[in-house]
């Protein structure tokens, strides 16, 4: 519904998508909705974007997700 704004994706297929960016004085289709982080797993042969649960104690109302990066240990 809001879009993505990035994604990234790691050796082993799994893709993390951003979601939810809003821009001041740019139509927001879901003004009220935060920010969302997916995950897809592109090894799969019908891949689709599951919303990850974000820890409690975070601020979900004020998300908005401009971009992401993995970092693989």
């Amino acid at each position: 519904e809001t879009g993505s704004e990035d994604i990234d994706i790691l050796p082993n297929g799994l893709a993390f998508i951003s979601s939810g960016l809003k821009y001041p004085g740019l139509k927001s289709f879901a003004p009220d909705k935060p920010g969302e982080i997916f995950l897809m797993d592109l090894s799969e042969d019908n891949p689709r974007a599951v919303e990850l649960r974000i820890s409690r104690g975070f601020d979900l109302a004020s998300f908005n997700p401009h971009g992401i990066s993995t970092y693989i240990d």
